[in-house]
């Protein structure tokens, strides 16, 4: 830096020149400019000073050029995790590359960026830069230190570039600034640094201590700000490569195999003819045979930071799924040489829980009991690895429960999929669908027949007005592919109606169910209605009957309530947060938390569950067409705004407005443990959001006026969900109230019905009698089967439940796989368990998330107390699975309780 001369002089009026030419001062108001060389710059720069007098003049420029001579010493303390085929692991030559690179001190290149714009320039401080080198390990953590002499002149920084030197990427966990008095500066990274040699440029990390919205960015992280989301946003072409964080659209077309048969072609989903979310593009190249789809690969692109951490000790992850999908199913298939056969008992069923099923010799030994231990155990003396599946819930506390109508109505309620019961608000039922291709709409359930079966109690006319009838219907969703599904050998279909009554008790009773199949032809359409009956017979095909809901229960819950409504609607929001809302934007930093591995689990699925000849398709009622299943669900009923838990619930009359009621909702069926439970969650969680909306957004037109979040909102509405773009019911988003429900529900979705749906799979479908997802039988009642059915049903009756059940190995790689997604991993985020980093450096955000984390834990202990109470037959009673699944906080392991912040399996 060059050393200002001054000199004085008597008069004041005159110039003051300094021979250097570093300082000029003029006039009686003097202005004081002093030129500096930066520490990394031949530029000049301008400090200017306004003075009253050149006395005072000569004091200012004394202590200007002071300043600008004075530095401050800065460390950096960098933490970087070990990971697998990481720069930090022992694999490859390019390790004993960065072993040197890291002798060298020449591994991270830091740069710090100023929030302030150059004085004289007006544009950016150049940056302050220095290598970081490795000063040791402690763990699974390796740190670097650099030293920078930062100018005091240089201002408050803001963020930092990273550059790595190695010749892989690394996992950045934090940077840490100490120097700047008694607060460190605090920057949460939690990000895949690329190599240089995969990309130049530069990553950069904004600190932890100041959220902004657009127009509070400093002015020295404006372009910066703006630039990092152009470089997120792609260009929208080229194959996307496993380094890179690019955020697009795509559409479904990744389903299919057209180019390895033409029986593996899937159509496209998203657009007119199928109507579907959007996922993230990855760019690979079309099929062969359908310029449309795309061609698949064993590596699936999403977005580095998306992917599943290295980092974690994962009990589910992209290795134990691949395991499972490629090695295990087929040794089972392998081990059961009658696979496609049904069981020949129940105790052949439970056999599955004792003595297991003997896999063959995997190489290497104890292969599958390294990857899936809770499904797989290593036999010592003959080195065979055996399939052996722990006892569910359901099976552990009662067996038979699944026999009985009490806990069949049970389950609409506290089950797997209490989100599709609804009020029966008119009778008699008619169907929407055009009689002309399906038959007559009506249905054949009559006045009559249930209240015979409510046993006098009430008329029908009553019942409808008391709210004492409530339905599962999955009649016009599943018709049109009656006969479609049917074309696949081994399985069959129905549409289906179930009608329930509400008991004094308050638990409902099932009263009738109609099982129709369409006209096709010149075959004219079938109902069958069927009822408890008071004959062996009746009883029996009561008990099918039951089987056949059950199935479609399972299957549309599968694919709408859970995979559609959680998994496949919440990847578009994740897309849109990233590509239009800074790492900056608070609203960014309320959302992150919420999307954690999402996409990684999609792309997974896509690959593996719900891909052609995948689990789902194999295993689930409608087959091939599982996937179009869901677009039809999705086209007919999805809605954002009625995806908040109250409008769900108003939406199935399964509640109704009343601001005297807890939470403003009082519901149809007191005794609702899903909807009882939820609505502490939701309540929590928008009191929650409400607190951090207010926190940013004091005045409500800075919803409106913030480019970022509207911009956000409409890549939402119009490219994320583009086939329900002209939707009128989407919120429009100019208030602090509408961002609050916004916000909510997309939370309440990732977190609290991901759970309701998801982690009680293996507890109620591991023994798979009492959810069954594939039905292989006709009833035998049916009209136009052959009579040799109704036969050997009336001679033995188990043996056609037992034929109508999924195959040995339709059911037992179901079993494996339920086992696989309900279980949490040893480093699951709960909902209110961890603060965001971002929020701990702001008291009121701070205070406002301590208030959540305690709501929750209250929470905990209210569902306990619920569960312990007699009186609520729902949720409690001799052998009842007691409802946990909206319990906050969870251990690892396959628990049946826990609410993730996000859908991360």
């Amino acid at each position: 830096m060059l050393k200002a001369q001054i000199h004085t002089s008597s008069r004041l009026d005159r110039s003051l020149l300094v021979s250097s030419g570093s300082v000029v001062v003029l006039g009686h108001k003097a202005t004081s400019l002093l030129w500096t060389k930066g520490p990394r710059s031949r530029r000049s720069r301008q400090i200017r000073v306004w003075c009253s007098s050149a006395s005072e003049a000569v004091q200012t420029l004394e202590e200007a050029i002071t300043t600008a001579e004075r530095f401050v010493k800065v460390k950096a303390i960098v933490t970087v995790s070990i990971t697998v085929g990481g720069v930090l692991s022992h694999l490859g030559i390019n390790r004993g590359l960065d072993d040197i690179t890291d002798l060298l001190g020449k591994t991270l290149l830091l740069e710090l960026v100023s929030v302030e714009l150059d004085p004289m320039t007006g544009s950016e401080k150049e940056p302050i830069a220095a290598f970081a080198h490795r000063i040791g390990q402690e763990g699974k953590e390796v740190r670097y230190e650099a030293e920078f002499s930062v100018p005091i002149v240089f201002g408050e920084i803001g963020a930092v570039f990273v550059e790595n030197e190695h010749h892989k990427e690394m996992f950045l966990k934090d940077i840490v600034l100490i120097g700047f008095g008694e607060d460190a500066i605090n920057i949460n990274c939690q990000s895949w640094v690329h190599a240089k040699s995969n990309n130049h440029e530069k990553r950069v990390f904004f600190t932890n201590k100041q959220s902004y919205l657009p127009f509070q960015t400093p002015n020295g992280l404006k372009a910066l700000r703006e630039k990092e989301l152009e470089t997120i946003r792609g260009d929208g072409t080229g194959e996307r490569k496993f380094f890179e964080r690019i955020y697009d659209y795509d559409v479904y077309n990744d389903l299919g195999n057209p180019d390895k048969s033409d029986d593996k072609a899937r159509p496209v989903l998203g657009g007119k003819k199928h109507p579907y979310p959007r996922r993230c593009r990855t760019g690979r190249p079309k099929t062969n045979k359908d310029p449309l789809s795309e061609k698949r690969s064993k590596f699936i692109y999403v977005p580095r930071d998306e992917a599943f951490s290295e980092v974690k000790e994962l009990q589910f992850s992209a290795k134990t799924m691949k395991s499972l999908m490629h090695a295990l199913l087929p040794s089972i298939s392998t081990a059961m040489a009658e696979s496609k056969k049904s069981f020949p008992l129940f105790a052949a069923i439970d056999s599955l829980f004792h003595e297991g099923v003997k896999l063959p010799n995997p190489q290497p030994e104890g292969f599958f009991q390294a990857i899936l231990p809770r499904l797989v155990k290593t036999i010592t003396h003959s080195g065979n690895d055996l399939l052996l599946f722990e006892a569910p819930a359901i099976m552990e506390r009662d067996k038979f429960s699944w026999f009985r109508d009490e806990e069949f109505s049970r389950q609409t309620l506290a089950g797997l999929n209490p989100l599709s019961i609804q009020l029966l608000k008119e009778f008699p039922i008619v169907s929407k669908l055009d009689p002309e291709i399906y038959g007559p709409a009506e249905s054949k359930i009559t006045k009559e027949l249930i209240e015979r079966e409510m046993r006098a109690r009430i008329t029908l006319e009553e019942a409808l007005e008391k709210k004492r009838l409530f339905i599962l219907d999955y009649h016009d969703v599943l018709l049109p592919y009656v006969h479609r599904v049917r074309e696949i050998e081994g399985t069959t279909l129905y549409g289906s109606r179930t009608i329930f009554f509400l008991t004094d008790d308050g638990t409902l009773m099932p009263l009738v169910i109609e099982l129709t199949r369409p006209k096709l032809g010149d075959m004219p359409q079938w109902k069958g209605v069927f009822t408890h009956g008071w004959d062996a017979t009746e009883a029996w095909l009561w008990k099918l009957a039951k089987a056949h809901v059950t199935t479609h229960d399972a299957g549309y819950h599968q694919l709408y309530n859970h995979w559609m409504r959680t998994h496949c609607c919440t990847e578009p929001y994740i897309i849109a947060t990233n590509r239009q809302l800074s790492v900056m934007h608070p609203i960014y930093r309320l959302l992150h938390p919420h999307f954690r591995y999402t996409m990684e689990i999609n792309a997974l699925a896509r690959e593996s569950l719900i891909a052609a000849n995948g689990i789902i398709e194999t295993s689930f009622a409608p087959g091939k067409h599982s996937a179009e299943l869901s677009s039809a669900a999705y086209a007919a009923f999805w809605r954002f705004d009625m995806e908040a838990l109250p409008a769900d619930l108003i939406r199935r009359g399964m509640a109704v407005d009343d601001p005297e009621a807890e939470h403003g909702l009082r519901l149809t069926i007191e005794d609702y443990p899903y909807a009882n439970d939820g609505l502490l969650l939701w309540s929590a969680i928008t009191d929650w959001v409400e607190a951090y909306v207010r926190r940013y957004y004091p005045d409500p037109e800075l919803v409106s006026s913030d480019h970022e979040l509207q911009a956000w909102w409409a890549e939402v509405r119009t490219v994320g969900h583009a086939d329900k773009k002209d939707e009128p019911w989407w919120p429009e988003l100019a208030t602090t109230g509408d961002l609050g429900r916004v916000l909510s529900t997309m939370i309440w979705v990732a977190s609290g019905h991901h759970a309701a749906v998801n982690f009680g799979q293996y507890h109620y479908g591991g023994y798979f009698p009492n959810r069954p997802t594939m039905s292989r039988a006709t009833m035998p009642v049916e009209e136009g089967r052959p009579e040799e059915e109704m036969r050997r049903f009336l001679k033995k009756p188990e043996k056609a439940l037992l034929e109508c059940f999924p195959s040995q190995y339709q059911a037992t790689q179901v079993m494996a796989v339920l086992d696989v997604l309900s279980c949490h991993s040893p480093d699951e985020e709960y909902l209110g368990e961890r603060a965001e980093a971002a929020w701990a450096e702001d008291g009121v955000v701070r205070e406002a998330f301590e208030r959540f984390n305690g709501r929750l834990k209250e929470i905990e202990r209210i569902i306990d107390e619920r569960n312990g109470d007699v009186r609520l037959k729902n949720r409690t009673g001799a052998g009842v699975v007691p409802y946990e699944l909206l319990k906050p906080f969870s251990k690892p392991g396959v628990t049946g309780m826990g609410v993730p912040n996000s859908v991360s399996i």
